[in-house]
């Protein structure tokens, strides 16, 4: 079976300044594809490009199988959900979500059935006779996706949808969405800044950074093996622990030696890796657990001074000063840390990432 979005070698210039370069992208059907990044990274020119609103300066892109890279947006069988929903303000809810079906000139029968299908789906079977301005931010967006899910296209779409909407909101839409994609298995592109939302919704991620794919992977493959600095520091909440360290050769394992006041942090990696001198260690933060609750074969515990205790509900973070930067551990909520006092801590050394100090890149 073809992929139902395949781009290759694809470039986007505007005049000389490059803003895309060297795309290499293929999904498959029912592939929830996200693509992610800093403002300014290029992931919503992308999707321009796959809709065919931004004319691509290089390279070649197809949907389905047929070849896209210079077709009318009209003909790529598609459907779009913007961030400002788009909609029609002095047509009710059901003349929004059929308007494009009856440019079409799809029959009546066909379009009162999409209708009555896709507002069960959706759940806005009371809204049908209202207009935008007596809906919701919520309810709006659910319009727009009711307006894009009666084409049945090839590929949906999403460009930031809910970040127009509150945080309660925003978590309930993505539940939604996130069952309407299990529900309807299409095939999705979407675009945010929002990483928790990309590792909520994707089943494969696309971190951009500057125009340049940085990493493709699932949301697991992203979160626990990032493939640089950038990756590792953008994708989590809170961002992976970046500490700079000393590698040392000590028999048949490492020592990694972390600067603190009062002398090293001493941990050792058992681990047969090549490592240079200078290294980057990389620890998520709920990989650092309070000494006695933590058990395995690559946990070590160390004396750390707590600097900061901020409580969150289920969880407690700790921050201390190793390697001359914070360092976030994810406690319970029932820790006795105080700030300025020591704490020992378990350090999970079987989740370590090491990433090169000059490049950033992922060195195992």
């Amino acid at each position: 079976m073809a992929p139902i979005l395949d781009i290759n070698k694809l470039y986007k210039n505007y005049g000389a300044t490059e803003i895309l370069k060297d795309i290499n992208i293929s999904i498959e059907p029912g592939d929830f594809l996200v693509l992610v990044g800093p403002s300014g990274c290029g992931k919503s020119t992308l999707l321009n490009c796959i809709a065919g609103l931004e004319e691509i300066t290089g390279g070649t892109l197809s949907i389905g199988g047929n070849d896209m890279t210079h077709v009318s947006p009209k003909d790529r069988d598609i459907a779009m959900v913007f961030q400002s929903y788009a909609l029609y303000p002095t047509m009710t809810v059901a003349k929004n979500i059929t308007f494009g079906m009856k440019v079409r000139g799809v029959d009546q029968a066909t379009q009162d059935a999409k209708l009555k299908e896709v507002a069960q789906l959706l759940q806005i079977e009371p809204l049908l006779n209202r207009r935008p301005s007596q809906l919701s931010g919520g309810q709006r967006q659910r319009v727009a996706m009711g307006r894009a899910l009666v084409r049945d296209p090839k590929l949906f779409l999403f460009d930031e949808p809910l970040s127009n909407l509150d945080a309660k909101l925003r978590v309930e839409m993505r539940t939604e969405i996130k069952k309407l994609h299990q529900t309807l298995d299409a095939s999705i592109v979407y675009v945010t800044h929002d990483q928790i939302e990309a590792m909520t919704l994707a089943t494969k991620i696309v971190v951009l950074k500057g125009g340049v794919v940085q990493q493709i992977g699932t949301p697991a493959e992203i979160y626990n093996n990032p493939a640089n600095l950038f990756v590792a520091d953008f994708m989590g909440s809170p961002a992976m622990n970046l500490i700079p360290a000393q590698a040392r050769k000590n028999g048949s394992g490492t020592q990694i030696a972390i600067a603190r006041e009062g002398g090293d942090l001493l941990l050792t990696e058992s681990r047969d890796l090549a490592l240079p001198q200078d290294v980057i260690l990389g620890l998520r933060p709920e990989d650092i657990a309070e000494a006695g609750f933590r058990a395995g074969d690559g946990v070590q515990e160390a004396e750390c001074l707590v600097d900061m205790v901020e409580p969150a509900g289920a969880d407690t973070y700790v921050v201390s000063e190793l390697g001359g930067k914070q360092v976030t551990a994810r406690l319970h909520a029932e820790t006795s840390a105080q700030a300025g006092k020591p704490l020992n801590l378990a350090f999970d050394m079987s989740k370590v990432s090491y990433f090169a100090k000059e490049t950033g890149e992922r060195l195992n």
